[in-house]
């Protein structure tokens, strides 16, 4: 049974957002032409406005659809540890995940046009945190929860424990592929080597 088509509705705000994306990663936020991209989306800037208002909340909506779209390949709770043995291997796996996505050119592009574009508009930093690290963070903290009431971690603080998890897993490897560029992105091998030294960590105070 074939999918129903979307609502022709629909179906010119998705074509905004996707040449809002193409327009905003190649030429800034200030760069971007509202006609430009009325022009890419194919329909009138009138509705472009009629969608979104201003172009501040477009660039909100593509920075909330993009990073909120970035988990999608992220194991999900119904796969959570139920022995011992399988924590280490589970929480490797989940850490390669999160860097291989969060690493990803596009997302890279995401973020530093967003912190250059934090003290004059700071919804976009508060869209990207929000459905980005704080979303991560709290879904950590409810399987860290899980494995704490099955007795396969010593968590006290599942939120601060999370925290810590997930900033030892991104923050060198983020913080290189942000400040040097996206050729200082780290080859999968020493992603692996990264995310097992993390999750040996961690584990060294929470098994």
């Amino acid at each position: 049974m074939k999918d129903e088509p979307l609502p022709r509705s629909q179906q010119k705000r998705n074509a905004i957002v996707r040449a809002a994306e193409e327009l905003f990663l190649r030429d800034g936020y200030l760069g971007t032409s509202m006609d430009e991209l009325a022009q890419l989306s194919g329909v009138s800037k009138q509705t472009v406005y009629k969608h979104f208002g201003s172009k501040e909340a477009l660039f909100v909506e593509l920075v909330t659809s993009m990073t909120a779209g970035a988990g999608g390949g992220i194991e999900g709770p119904e796969n959570l540890p139920t022995v011992a043995s399988e924590v280490w291997p589970y929480l490797e796996r989940h850490a390669i995940d999160e860097l291989t996505i969060v690493l990803t050119p596009r997302l890279l592009r995401l973020r530093r046009l967003v912190i250059g574009e934090v003290g004059r508009f700071p919804a976009l930093a508060t869209a990207l945190y929000e459905n980005g690290p704080l979303r991560e963070i709290h879904s950590l903290s409810e399987t860290f929860s899980t494995l704490a009431e099955r007795k396969l971690l010593v968590i006290s603080d599942p939120l601060q424990s999370a925290a810590t998890f997930n900033w030892l897993v991104m923050g060198a490897p983020v913080n290189e592929a942000m400040l040097l560029g996206d050729d200082a992105v780290a080859d999968p091998e020493r992603l692996h080597r990264h995310a097992k030294e993390a999750v040996r960590v961690f584990l060294a105070s929470h098994r």
